[in-house]
């Protein structure tokens, strides 16, 4: 299994990467790049999420994660003095043209560096801003191997979709045995559109054949004729890299159009929200994300559980927003690692000569290397964390249920 996992992967990313990439070198225009500097007692650190919009339920808690992080480490010490971290949020609303105004507005506001975004789209978006602006960002679960090629300014915490798409492919055709599988993706979304190549990919590498490629509208309601299709294709599992939005609107008419194959999903399907609107039609489906809040291998890992869920608990509006529950989003995770990463990039400033500026944190940023609650977190020579591992969940009697970590046999 793990030959085929680490053929379908080599090949999938030599398509992605093969175009451009990053570096892991002083950013070549930083000389010509003056950055934001650094003044006062204060850093501000930009919040680029989706609060609204289709993304806005798993953006919440990737911004709950961010939060919780700076509860713990607020202040930063370099070269002899304290500084205040102060978070400046802004709103992306899930939206590419928004998103490019939400991070001129971080720009003008006086940040230095950046997290975000949850949603793949919004990120590439606004990345030339960022890079232009000599302001670093840190993706925290932003998947799409195009966020961070060839910009020199993006950094992300979380694995790539070329990992998740060919972990998804693997459990379908090889865990499974699966010979035939549909496929239904949103048409002009970078994530849902990039994750379903990958999987197509490596399913057919792994031996199968994909019966239905169906695709949707964003905010479109109706999947009643694609369902038909997908029924009618007789597809024994069908892969829907999609928002939490469509999830809880596909899934009841899956079940009330009789579609028996396997449901499985990605990343953005970890939110409760979705078995609680679907009820009985999410139960069975598995998808791919990044933490488990029950892995306790590291002290690390709980740590972070409890004092998370202590910091949700302590304020009844934080349960609302984390959608209804005290349960630990992996994308909560990755905020948070995101978060430690800057601070950790901050740090190494410590010793750096005159003003400290957004581009001196670029470069000090190649090189951060430390543990954080997700794994062990360094960036490669894109900016991509490497990451090395994937958590499989399934949903039965309406919760989240471990099912296997799945390894990258490829990553060294």
């Amino acid at each position: 299994m793990k030959k085929f996992i680490a053929l379908a992967l080599a090949s999938v990313m030599t398509l992605s990467l093969a175009a451009c990439g990053g570096s892991s070198e002083p950013a070549a225009d930083s000389a010509a790049t003056a950055g934001t500097a650094i003044s006062g007692d204060t850093i501000k650190i930009g919040v680029f999420e989706p609060t609204t919009g289709e993304n806005g339920g798993g953006g919440m808690q990737e911004v709950l994660g961010i939060r919780y992080a700076n509860t713990v480490a607020p202040t930063v010490d370099i070269n002899g003095t304290t500084y205040n971290i102060e978070l400046v949020e802004v709103d992306n609303q899930s939206d590419k043209t928004a998103a490019v105004t939400a991070a001129q507005s971080l720009i003008s506001s006086g940040v230095v560096g950046v997290l975000g975004s949850y949603g793949s789209g919004v990120s590439i978006a606004a990345g030339q801003t960022f890079a232009e602006a000599g302001v670093p960002a840190i993706g925290c679960s932003c998947t799409n191997p195009q966020v961070t090629l060839g910009n020199d300014f993006y950094f992300r915490t979380c694995f790539l979709d070329p990992f998740q798409g060919t972990v998804m492919a693997s459990y379908a055709a090889v865990d499974q045995g699966y010979k035939t599988a549909a496929v239904i993706s949103q048409n002009g979304d970078d994530y849902s559109t990039g994750l379903a190549a990958y999987f197509k990919q490596a399913f057919e590498s792994l031996g199968g054949t994909i019966v239905a490629d169906e695709t949707y509208q964003t905010n479109e309601s109706d999947f009643n004729a694609i369902l038909t299709s997908v029924k009618e294709s007789g597809a024994e599992v069908v892969f829907i890299p999609s928002s939490i939005a469509t999830a809880t609107l596909i899934l009841p008419q899956a079940q009330a159009n009789g579609v028996t194959a396997q449901i499985i999903a990605s990343d953005t399907w970890e939110n409760e929200s979705i078995v609680m609107a679907a009820g009985s039609a999410a139960e069975g489906v598995v998808f791919s994300t990044f933490f488990d809040e029950n892995d306790e291998s590291t002290p690390l890992a709980k740590d972070f559980v409890t004092g998370f869920k202590a910091y949700l608990n302590e304020d009844s509006q934080r349960i609302t927003l984390n959608g209804g529950t005290d349960g630990v989003a992996a994308v909560s995770a990755l905020g948070y690692d995101a978060y430690m990463s800057m601070v950790e990039g901050l740090k190494a400033l410590d010793g750096v000569e005159g003003d400290l500026t957004s581009v001196n944190l670029r470069d000090a940023l190649v090189g951060v290397s430390f543990s954080g609650v997700t794994g062990n977190i360094s960036f490669d020579e894109n900016g991509d964390a490497n990451k090395d591992a994937a958590y499989l969940k399934q949903v039965v009697d309406g919760k989240f249920t471990f099912v296997k970590k799945q390894m990258d046999e490829t990553a060294e």
